[in-house]
C-alpha cells in the first residue's frame, strides 16, 4: 500500500519533538542530563567558560526530548567532558548544513559526531576520537528479494536510488560513487535523514543511508518497523569527534577538552553511556 508523501511528513512532524519548546530547560543542561554514574570532578581547568553548541536532530545521539531537554549519547558525554572543565553548555539546534557554516563563522563554538577531513580542519580543531559511526542501508520491506546486493555499489549500479543528507560524509564508497557521473544521479540530497523516511515509503528513491543507531531508533520511535528494513549492507566510516571552531575555541581549551575526555572514556561512565543508547 502506497502512503501519501504528505501523510508521512505530517506524521513525522506529529512525532517529533519541538526544539523550541522549554528553551529555558535547554540553556540550564548543566544539572539537567541524567548521569549514568558520577565521575569525580576535578577542579574547573577553565573559569566562566560557556561553550554553544550546535545540533540536529540526530537520536539517540543528539535531540531534544518531548519536554524541549536537549539529550542523548553525545550530549550527555560531552557535557560531562564541558563540566569537568568548568564549562557551561547553551544549545542551537539546526540543520547539519547550516550548523557547519556557523562553527565555520566561529557563531558556535562545537559539533558533535563529525568526520575529520582537510577541508574541515582548515577552519576547525577535532578533539580526539570518542566512537566509532557505521551506516547501514535501510529499504521497504517486503523488497529484499528484489535489492539481494552485497554493497552499495552493486545496489546503485543496478537502479537502486539512495537518500543522503547533505554534508554527512558516508566513506570512500560513496564518495566515489557520487563523485561518478554514471552513478551520481542515483544520490538524493536531504537536509535531515527523517525526511529520507518520507521519500522511502512515497517511492521517491528506494533506499537511504542512515547511522545504525540513529535508524534503529527512528523507525521504532516513528512504528514504521513493519515498513523499513535493514538491507544488510553497512558501511564503516571510521572514528566520530567533537568539532571546534577555530575562530572562538583556542588551542588550550582544546587540550583540557581531550584531557578530561580520556579520563571519562577510562571511567565506567562511558560504558555505561554506549550501553544506555545501545537499546
Amino acid at each position: 500500500m502506497k502512503i501519501s508523501y504528505l501523510l508521512i511528513i505530517f506524521l513525522l512532524a506529529a512525532c517529533s519533538p519541538q526544539p523550541e519548546q522549554a528553551e529555558d530547560e535547554q540553556n540550564n543542561t548543566k544539572n539537567n542530563l541524567p548521569a549514568a554514574k558520577e565521575v569525580a570532578v576535578s577542579e574547573p581547568i577553565i573559569n566562566n567558560c560557556t561553550l554553544r553548541l550546535g545540533f540536529d536532530a540526530w537520536e539517540p545521539y543528539q535531540y531534544a526530548d518531548v519536554g524541549g531537554r536537549v539529550a542523548g549519547l553525545d550530549i550527555e558525554l560531552v557535557t560531562l567532558v564541558a563540566n569537568r572543565m568548568g564549562c557551561e553548555i547553551n544549545y542551537e539546534q539546526g540543520t547539519w548544513i547550516d550548523l557547519l557554516g556557523s562553527l565555520k563563522d566561529g557563531d558556535i563554538d562545537v559539533l558533535l559526531g563529525a568526520s575529520k577531513t582537510p577541508a574541515r580542519e582548515e577552519f576547525a580543531f577535532f578533539s580526539d576520537p570518542y566512537r566509532m559511526e557505521e551506516f547501514a542501508l535501510y529499504i521497504r520491506n517486503g523488497e529484499q528479494e528484489e535489492f539481494d546486493y552485497d554493497t552499495l555499489t552493486e545496489f546503485v549500479k543496478n537502479g537502486g536510488k539512495v537518500g543522503v543528507v547533505a554534508e554527512y560524509l558516508y566513506g570512500d564508497e560513496v564518495a566515489s560513487l557520487v563523485d561518478d557521473p554514471d552513478t551520481s544521479k542515483m544520490f538524493v540530497n536531504a537536509i535531515m535523514g527523517e525526511l529520507n523516511v518520507a521519500r522511502l515509503m512515497d517511492g521517491d528513491i528506494d533506499g537511504f543511508l542512515e547511522d545504525s543507531f540513529v535508524g534503529a531508533s527512528l523507525l521504532r520511535r516513528k512504528a514504521l518497523s513493519d515498513y523499513i528494513i535493514a538491507q544488510g549492507i553497512s558501511i564503516e566510516t571510521g572514528n566520530a569527534y567533537v568539532m571546534f571552531s577555530q575562530k572562538s575555541i583556542t588551542p588550550e581549551q582544546l587540550a583540557a577538552f581531550n584531557a578530561e575526555l580520556k579520563r571519562v572514556k577510562a571511567s565506567p561512565v562511558y560504558e555505561d553511556l554506549i550501553k544506555k543508547y545501545s537499546y
